[in-house]
């Protein structure tokens, strides 16, 4: 894996802006909370992940994480950075994992969330290709929705992917399908719960990233 990273980033070309918004509503307590930092950043240092990140030779993944709850509630948690070897994802992983939650106790404004992911994305048209990658477990209830926002905000070549947990995947699935994901082989993926986030973030990175070994992890699309 080292080889792959011979190259520093600086030096290289950006194929991919990515970025992850995490849900920390109101309706995410303290566990599932813990549950979803500890599995993004376990999924990041996966050893198919690294390898997904460091895959094109010459080209680099920048990447964006932010937690999102109500209208004005949107958190950066890790600032863009080059992932150019797998000492880079170490340092996001630790960095994600040695913060506290943003928020709370706001509510779930998903147009807002998404408004902010397609900014943060219009600053890294340096990169080929851009990516939000969204996670939730409830619907938008406040704020402008979803459909509105992919209308307002610059989503123009913007993909936008989803990642749903909870005993209400399965409608939350259609919700996303419908009003949320957008762009470029746009899809949604579920979590069964938040013990399941790891390996739906897991898959949903690999997936996202291009890799074609994604087949090889089922059950994992669900």
């Amino acid at each position: 894996m080292a080889a792959l990273a011979a190259v520093p980033a600086a030096a290289q070309t950006c194929r991919l802006a990515l970025s992850l918004a995490l849900d920390v509503s109101s309706s995410v307590d303290a566990w599932e909370y813990g549950l979803q930092n500890d599995g993004l950043a376990r999924a990041l240092t996966a050893p198919e992940v690294v390898e997904a990140f460091l895959a094109v030779p010459g080209h680099y993944v920048a990447l964006h994480i932010y937690e999102w709850s109500g209208r004005g509630q949107q958190s950066v948690r890790q600032p863009w950075v080059a992932i150019g070897s797998e000492r880079d994802l170490a340092a996001v992983a630790a960095r994600i994992r040695g913060l506290g939650r943003s928020h709370t106790e706001y509510p779930t404004a998903l147009g807002f969330a998404m408004g902010f992911g397609a900014r943060a994305l219009e600053t890294r048209r340096d990169c080929w290709a851009h990516t939000l990658d969204i996670s939730g477990d409830g619907t938008n209830n406040e704020g402008f929705s979803p459909d509105m926002a992919r209308r307002v905000f610059p989503f123009e070549g913007v993909t936008v992917n989803g990642l749903v947990v909870g005993a209400t995947r399965e409608t939350l699935k259609r919700y996303y399908a419908s009003y949320v994901i957008a762009g470029p082989g746009a899809f949604v993926m579920s979590a069964v719960d938040y013990t399941d986030f790891e390996r739906a973030m897991r898959m949903k990175l690999l997936r996202e990233l291009g890799v074609g070994a994604v087949s090889a992890l089922e059950p994992a699309l669900r």
